[in-house]
């Protein structure tokens, strides 16, 4: 820890730096968990299969753009590939100076635009591959990355390079989470 990391206490639900603010998670309602859950379900069976990296629920990142600031990100889902921090480094791995390799984001109804744009150009920034953005309202999809955007609909599948692999359907994610 430096001067140049913003250091928040643990909180429950989590609190993260967002838009130069302490900002606390909003606690989920029940779709949220269900998405939440369904992601971490398909994500740890995908990168468990092939010793892809870890993935983890409400996992705190300590996020380090260039010249800026360290700040605590807390991702709804979060995939840690084992390129970027090998099996080997547990004890690095409990909160990684770092971002994750993909961030996913479930839509609360109570998320402000402004906040969610600012954590994803910060994900982005601190070399996150993409954002994934699941809005429950709309039953949509939106992957982020350097590349720009693109939304999901139903009758779409999630993929992305950053999930070698890894595919999965906005219509099975929402129905399984919305049974």
């Amino acid at each position: 820890m430096s001067v140049h990391e913003i250091v928040l206490p643990e909180t429950k639900p989590e609190t993260e730096w967002v838009r130069g603010r302490a900002l606390q998670k909003a606690s989920p309602t029940y779709d949220h968990s269900a998405l939440q859950s369904e992601l971490v379900i398909a994500l740890r069976k995908w990168a468990e299969t092939g010793a892809r990296g870890r993935v983890g629920a409400e996992w705190r990142f300590r996020v380090a753009p260039p010249r800026a600031v360290v700040r605590p990100l807390v991702p709804d889902v979060a995939f840690l590939s084992y390129d970027v921090l090998p099996p080997a480094a547990r004890a690095e791995a409990q909160v990684p100076l770092g971002a994750p390799t993909v961030a996913f984001e479930v839509l609360s109804p109570d998320d402000r635009r402004r906040d969610v744009e600012d954590k994803v150009a910060t994900y982005l920034a601190a070399g996150t591959a993409a954002v994934v953005i699941v809005d429950p309202r709309e039953a949509t999809i939106t992957v982020h990355d350097h590349g720009g955007m693109r939304v999901l609909q139903r009758g779409d599948t999630l993929t992305h390079f950053a999930l070698q692999g890894f595919a999965l359907g906005v219509d099975e994610l929402f129905e399984r989470a919305m049974r």
